[in-house]
């Protein structure tokens, strides 16, 4: 992958917590009866779909500290741990619009949509 890349420079930015970075899909800008539709109709939709482009590492989970392990004991500096989250890169994505918020990055336009507001994922089998 080239350093100039949209994809490389997409790889930059880090996800954070349980959200999702989404690339909304194209839909139709006509209806089955012929009427072309200005883009902001589409939009207002409460349900929509994208592609996921970058997942967060998930749900912090707490420490496990034992009853003999005392905190201030401790040298090394303890990892954060997670739960991950059910989407993966590359999933359709249908998720609620009134949580996702909106972000133009290099001229492109996401949405970053905490997974509690994904309703359905569709992915292609491994």
């Amino acid at each position: 992958m080239r350093k100039d890349s949209p994809a490389h420079k997409l790889q930059k930015l880090i996800v954070v917590g349980d959200r999702l970075l989404i690339k909304p899909k194209s839909t139709k800008e006509q209806t089955k009866s012929g009427l072309f539709l200005p883009p902001g109709v589409q939009e207002k939709e409460k349900v929509q779909e994208g592609y996921v482009m970058r997942v967060g590492p998930g749900y912090p989970i707490p420490a496990d500290y034992g009853l003999d392990d005392e905190i201030w004991n401790q040298d090394e500096k303890e990892q954060v741990r997670y739960l991950p989250l059910q989407a993966r890169e590359g999933d359709l994505a249908i998720y609620l619009q009134r949580d996702a918020v909106e972000i133009n990055y290099l001229g492109d336009k996401y949405f970053i949509v905490p997974q509690s507001s994904v309703l359905l994922l569709e992915r292609e089998e491994e």
